[in-house]
């Protein structure tokens, strides 16, 4: 299997993006590929293969791979869904193993309709936010392997602008002082 089941298209803006990020060194050195990524950019799908790349001292997939292949996606999603006038951040991250990966593994980002609404609403309300998201590494038949839970920050891009300005003037007059 190449990739999960799903109803959405890629089209070819999302194919080039797609193969840009599998390019990119620091992504391509996690041994993952992007797989899938849809045309909205609301479903972006990884595939994570037990190699001689991803393998670790006991022959699974080493977490770290893990990790990284999930590092980017749900950042570099809303940073194409929102637009430029908001800022996206990776915050933190935590990762559950649940069980050794000993096969090609898949994770599927999602983000809905919903949710981008009450980001959007929040923004407009409180000018900045935390969104905890997670994504699941599986294996072609549903079975869980690790869990990724990821803190993302999210701001209108004026706000941020002028709030690092203050800490820097901030910075600035403590370092006259």
């Amino acid at each position: 299997m190449k990739r999960l089941p799903t109803t959405k298209t890629e089209n070819t803006k999302a194919r080039i993006k797609r193969k840009l990020l599998n390019l990119f060194p620091a992504y391509w050195g996690t041994g993952a590929k992007a797989v899938f990524l849809s045309s909205d950019f609301k479903e972006v799908q990884i595939r994570l293969k037990l190699s001689w790349r991803t393998k670790n001292y006991v022959g699974t997939i080493f977490g770290g791979s893990m990790y990284a292949a999930t590092d980017p996606i749900y950042m570099i999603q809303l940073i194409e869904i929102l637009g430029k006038e908001f800022v996206v951040w990776d915050k933190s991250a935590a990762i559950r193993f649940l069980r050794p990966g000993n096969k090609t593994l898949f994770a599927r980002f999602l983000i809905s309709d919903e949710l981008i609404l009450n980001i959007q609403k929040e923004i407009r309300e409180k000018k900045e936010m935390d969104l905890n998201l997670s994504v699941d590494f599986e294996d072609d038949s549903g079975v869980v392997y690790a869990k990724v839970s990821k803190v993302l920050y999210i701001a209108d891009k004026q706000f941020y602008k002028n709030k690092k300005e203050k800490r820097e003037q901030i910075k600035r007059e403590k370092q006259a002082q």
